[in-house]
């Protein structure tokens, strides 16, 4: 299976998460996303939110520019749409 890519551009890693949160909704369980990133905190903020989430991190991509890996998760935990690096609130 070929990866989704995400390509972060010089956005800061807390918008690349928004736009990881919201794309793994999208994709199957299994599937891996390269995720171009180049902001220096994205080799630290992507493994602990894939932690946090239950998603794995693969790690760095051999290529170009900076990229990580990650697997999406089948029963991940859900973050908050406006903060990706916290839980969901619980709902009623």
């Amino acid at each position: 299976m070929t990866p989704v890519v995400i390509d972060g551009g010089d956005r800061r890693c807390v918008l690349l998460l928004l736009e990881l949160r919201r794309l793994i909704t999208t994709v199957p369980a299994g599937t891996v996303i390269h995720l171009i990133a180049v902001d220096p905190a994205s080799p630290l903020d992507l493994p602990a939110w894939c932690h946090l989430t239950g998603h794995t991190y693969l790690g760095p991509v051999r290529g170009e520019r900076p990229t990580h890996a990650v697997q999406v998760a089948g029963a991940a935990v859900l973050t908050d749409p406006r903060s990706p690096w916290r839980p969901a609130p619980a709902g009623p």
